[in-house]
């Protein structure tokens, strides 16, 4: 049996295997741990970069990097840069701009304090 690595649509790397189903089964996993490590980072990076402090949590900072991912990948590609050898570095600073302006959007629409019982 031989495992070759492909790359989809959405540019993930994924493994072709003579079963066809296991692959599929593969890349759905690991492409979700993908999303979540990238919306982190990207989450991370973008708090750092926005001037002040930011009021949110965790879950929404991922949540923000995991969109910003998927439409920095969009407008990469869209726009034309976003299949390049090697590092995309022009695709990954699409998406840590888009994170940035993410994250302040989220930051003043996520309310300060807690309502308390």
């Amino acid at each position: 049996m031989c495992a070759e690595v492909e790359i989809n649509s959405s540019g993930y790397p994924y493994r072709v295997n003579e079963s066809g189903d296991e692959g599929a089964r593969t890349m759905a996993i690991s492409g979700i741990i993908s999303a979540i490590l990238i919306g982190l980072l990207l989450g991370v990076l973008a708090r750092l970069f926005v001037p002040g402090k930011q009021n949110i949590p965790v879950w929404l900072t991922i949540l923000v990097g995991i969109a910003a991912a998927f439409l920095g990948t969009a407008i990469a590609r869209g726009l034309g840069y976003a299949d390049t050898d090697g590092w995309d570095w022009l695709e990954f600073i699409t998406q840590l701009v888009v994170a940035a302006i993410g994250v302040s959007i989220a930051a003043r629409m996520h309310p300060r304090g807690r309502i308390r019982a």
